[in-house]
């Protein structure tokens, strides 16, 4: 596939519109520390309080359309932040996690322990070395797919009261193809730090004769809360975080 989620991509847009790629709140399995993929599994308390910061954070962006996965961690994470937005969130299976194959189910520890060979690849090729996952060529058809139905809801939303804000609620290792399509990228590596509810913001603004302004403006940004205390420190990363980011999957 030579397409690309460029500016000649997003030239038919009429107006400014922003796109807000969000990752779920955490999830059960986030907190046991395992490989999810397409395992459906809840949030947890701190990932809907979590979603409830997001969703009143994208009220004040102006946010009024929000798609999400179907698997239960987005659609609860989209149901929770679409209430403060005052919308219906917008099921689309086009934005589901990755499949993570023999991985599926299974802790970093345990993992390395059953499939060590394929582990120590899996740390160099991410994704690419392990049996069963989806595939890099097949993930990147699948993101342009993703660019082209968040395009088309930015036309067919147009002139509504906030028709220049929308929000997609996805998972750690298919944003990382939702930001590397922009960029024409078609391997795993670099990987992007995916924080729970961490949201990458794309500005796309249209200049005329088939161009467009592209910006990636926030990249894994935590929303602030509408009213943070001054005196609360800042938290550190969790370690998860780390290993989020290492397997691009969540």
């Amino acid at each position: 596939m030579d397409a690309i989620a460029d500016s000649a991509f997003f030239s038919p847009l009429p107006h400014a519109t922003r796109f807000y790629i969000v990752r779920h709140g955490q999830s059960e399995g986030n907190a046991k520390g395992i490989f999810q993929g397409r395992l459906d599994m809840p949030l947890d308390a701190a990932g809907r309080s979590q979603a409830r910061e997001l969703g009143e954070w994208l009220a004040r962006e102006g946010v009024g359309t929000i798609l999400s996965s179907p698997l239960a961690r987005a659609a609860e994470t989209a149901s929770i932040a679409a209430e403060s937005c005052g919308t219906e969130p917008l099921p689309d299976a086009t934005f589901a996690e990755i499949d993570t194959g023999i991985f599926t189910g299974l802790s970093f520890e345990q993992a390395r322990g059953l499939h060590p060979e394929v582990y120590s690849d899996f740390e160099g090729r991410s994704w690419e070395a392990v049996p069963g996952a989806e595939r890099a060529e097949a993930l990147y058809g699948r993101a342009m797919t993703a660019w082209t139905v968040l395009r088309a809801r930015a036309l067919a939303t147009e002139g509504s009261a906030r028709d220049g804000a929308i929000a997609v609620i996805s998972h750690g290792g298919f944003i990382q193809w939702l930001v590397r399509s922009t960029f024409g990228g078609r391997s795993w590596m670099p990987l992007l730090s995916t924080a729970n509810c961490g949201v990458f913001e794309l500005l796309v603004e249209p200049r005329g004769g088939g161009r467009s302004y592209l910006q990636w403006k926030r990249v894994n940004f935590q929303a602030p809360p509408a009213s943070p205390s001054p005196a609360a420190p800042e938290p550190a990363a969790p370690a998860s975080a780390a290993k989020a980011a290492h397997s691009g999957s969540a």
